[in-house]
């Protein structure tokens, strides 16, 4: 099923792309705008964002698999990301996200059946000295123990 804007954010993406020098510039907030929009970057998605750029929707794709700030199945109202990175694993980042799969029950990368909670390492954070640490949304939480990491999820509900 094809997917297209609204009226506002075709209006939003017209003011936007008047901001770069050359409209494919755009792309990385026009994604932005797509995810907002239709919740997660679908296939439809990234074929309707090739079409506004003129682009081949390989380079959407190379794009959207790229960053891991662009969801290409529906998120859980939670996002939690893990980094893995030097700093944090070796400060036990590779124990963070086994307990979080386990408290959670969700495997990394996966989405909760409940649609709460979807569970994501990434390379790098950029908070090595909160080292382990993670992501919720815009809040960076650590250094993360067990008990820490209960302490956020409760404060969750």
């Amino acid at each position: 099923m094809p997917v297209e804007f609204s009226r506002e954010a075709k209006d939003r993406f017209n003011r936007m792309v008047t901001n770069y020098p050359e409209k494919r510039a755009a792309l990385l907030p026009a994604l932005h705008l797509a995810q907002d929009e239709f919740g997660y970057i679908s296939t439809e998605a990234e074929e309707y964002v090739a079409s506004l750029f003129g682009l081949p929707l390989a380079k959407v794709r190379e794009v959207v698999s790229f960053y891991t700030l662009y969801h290409t199945k529906p998120p859980g109202k939670y996002v939690i990301q893990i980094c893995r990175n030097i700093s944090c694993h070796l400060r036990g980042g590779g124990r963070v996200i086994g307990y979080l799969e386990n408290r959670l029950g969700i495997e990394n990368g996966g989405t909760g059946a409940d649609g709460r909670f979807t569970l994501q390492e990434v390379e790098c954070l950029g908070a090595c000295e909160f080292a382990p640490v993670m992501q919720i949304g815009e809040n960076y939480y650590g250094p993360l123990t067990e008990r820490r990491i209960d302490e956020i999820l409760e404060g969750l509900k």
